[in-house]
């Protein structure tokens, strides 16, 4: 089993919950296209999403925390 170090993302997360999902949806974006075209992917979807926030192709972008004042 596959466990990418977060530490090979040097981009600046607010938590590890945001890149898991960033990673997470990245890979099934490049897994659905390469189904869809019917292509075979030769690397895992999970390692190519990482690779493209490694290379800095995509990044993360979360909300502001809200805090109790603003509510």
């Amino acid at each position: 089993m596959l466990k990418p170090s977060a530490n090979i993302i040097t981009v600046p997360h607010k938590s590890y919950y945001s890149l898991v999902i960033a990673v997470a949806k990245r890979a099934r974006q490049i897994a659905e296209k390469a189904e869809k075209e019917g292509t075979i992917l030769m690397d895992k979807p999970v390692d190519m999403a990482v690779q493209d926030f490694v290379q800095g192709k995509y990044r993360i972008l979360e909300p502001e925390m809200i805090t109790e004042e603003d509510a």
